[in-house]
């Protein structure tokens, strides 16, 4: 009898232990509560799955495969993809208006985030064959295409820009205060799960390039976004029809909201540290491959794992985030933490050139996407603590809209200031000291590290002072900067 029991005790034990320590070792282990338990709020994050997978397929795969299998010309590429940009200033509307929202229902953010669904879906459903009449290997006019992609593009961003803002914006209203933190940065890790799950997928199933697969690709892409933001929906928002009468003859303005937040300047001072922040870390989105290829005469496999090696900083970067916020650490203090990396991160790379370091420029890249994950979490969860009970869809929005405009005008201007330095420099013009192929890269890492550094001065009057209740006693030393 004693024998039998005893295999009990000892698995009841080890479980115990178990649980002691899952929650102090395991990232988001302590995250669920009793109104907001894991599984829902796994389901919610389900969002930014489908975010993520919009994202790359924009951004990356129909990037190349437009421009490469279709023979579109780069410059009509380009602007196809910055189109969905045009809607990120709007984010802090949307976000105002998914707040103010009155509805039979009692819903709020539930008809936005649907709303942006069914524009992915619809602009999802008209790409592909827009892409194909775009070529020129159909009968119809070219216009029609170039039309149709506009439009489809268009939508695609309208829909992705509309779901997240409200999406982020119901995680708030659900999550107790406590927590919000750690859920800002479990679902940064669900996009950036979606982003590279998604891109596996898309560049395994266009290994055999065909116009019909790239049909089925994009419209599956429409379909599993239809059914992963239907499954985060579900009996996520609670209903309040009594919310229709507590507004009636109250709501206010978009202005008069707008003031409201700004007041006082602490909220501009955020905005302003996140577009300059967000165009730091930005910049080199495009470049990075490119220079370990030209300047460092790395691989095609080796620079490919760069961005593996980005994701790993970012994920090492939201988990620690999520633990430093949980413990009270000021989250502007967070974020210049961030900012401070990602200066380390570029000189990195920096010298990684003249030093002739592969080593150098892969713990620069590393780092990048360390910096970069603790500074998107800690403004996004200042941003959630800026906004009123109730209001946080505005102050979300504004968020999202300064970091999606700067890092899409970012990555313009890096491409094109690259360009440019780069025929100044093989023309000679910039002088000898200046003629190497590295030296259009580094204007751009260093413009980039001055962004950094501006970041630094406009979050520093932000940041409490070290010890002040509910803060780490941990130095950050820019409390003082002027303003």
């Amino acid at each position: 009898m004693t024998k039998q029991k005893r295999p009990g005790k000892l698995g009841s034990s080890f479980l115990g232990i178990l649980g002691t320590l899952g929650p102090q070792f395991l990232p988001f282990a302590d995250v669920s509560t009793k109104a907001l338990p894991m599984g829902r709020l796994l389901r919610l994050s389900l969002f930014q799955v489908s975010v993520g997978m919009a994202m790359v397929l924009l951004n990356g795969t129909l990037n190349r495969v437009m421009i490469v299998e279709m023979g579109v010309p780069s410059w009509l590429v380009a602007l196809m993809v910055s189109l969905p940009l045009v809607f990120a200033p709007f984010r802090a509307l949307i976000g105002f208006k998914s707040d103010n929202r009155r509805s039979a229902l009692g819903w709020r953010r539930v008809p936005y985030i649907w709303g942006g669904t069914m524009l992915q879906f619809g602009g999802f459903a008209i790409m592909p064959f827009a892409l194909l009449i775009l070529t020129g290997d159909s009968h119809g006019p070219t216009w029609i295409g170039h039309v149709g992609a506009a439009l489809a593009f268009l939508l695609v961003g309208a829909g992705l820009h509309t779901t997240q803002t409200a999406g982020l914006a119901l995680a708030t209203d659900l999550a107790p205060e406590d927590k919000r933190p750690r859920v800002v940065a479990f679902l940064y890790v669900m996009l950036l799960v979606g982003m590279v799950g998604s891109s596996l997928v898309y560049g395994q199933w266009l290994t055999e390039f065909s116009p019909f697969r790239l049909i089925q690709m994009i419209q599956g892409a429409a379909l599993v976004t239809m059914i992963l933001n239907s499954v985060a929906l579900w009996k996520q928002e609670p209903r309040d029809p009594s919310r229709n009468a507590r507004l009636e003859g109250k709501e206010p303005s978009f202005r008069e909201s707008w003031q409201a937040f700004s007041q006082g300047g602490r909220s501009t001072r955020m905005l302003i540290a996140v577009g300059c922040g967000t165009a730091g870390f930005s910049m080199q989105d495009i470049l990075l491959e490119p220079y370990g290829g030209q300047v460092l005469h790395l691989s095609v496999g080796a620079t490919t794992l760069l961005t593996a090696l980005m994701s790993a900083g970012s994920l090492v970067g939201f988990a620690l985030a999520a633990r430093l916020l949980s413990r009270g650490v000021d989250p502007y203090r967070l974020a210049g933490w961030g900012a401070v990396a990602g200066v380390v991160a570029f000189s990195a790379v920096v010298f990684s050139a003249p030093t002739e370091s592969p080593v150098l420029f892969r713990i620069g890249t590393a780092l990048i996407g360390f910096g970069g994950g603790l500074f998107s979490v800690g403004t996004l969860t200042a941003a959630m603590a800026l906004g009123r009970e109730g209001e946080s869809g505005l102050a979300l929005g504004a968020w999202g809209a300064v970091q999606a405009t700067s890092s899409g005008v970012a990555i313009a201007l890096g491409g094109a200031i690259r360009d440019v330095v780069g025929s100044l420099s093989a023309q000679g013009v910039l002088g000898a000291a200046l003629s190497d192929v590295s030296a259009a890269y580094g204007v751009v890492y260093h413009i980039e590290i001055g962004l950094l550094f501006i970041t630094l001065i406009a979050i520093g009057p932000l940041v409490r002072p070290a010890g002040e209740k509910g803060q780490s006693s941990l130095k950050f030393g820019l409390a003082e900067f002027p303003g």
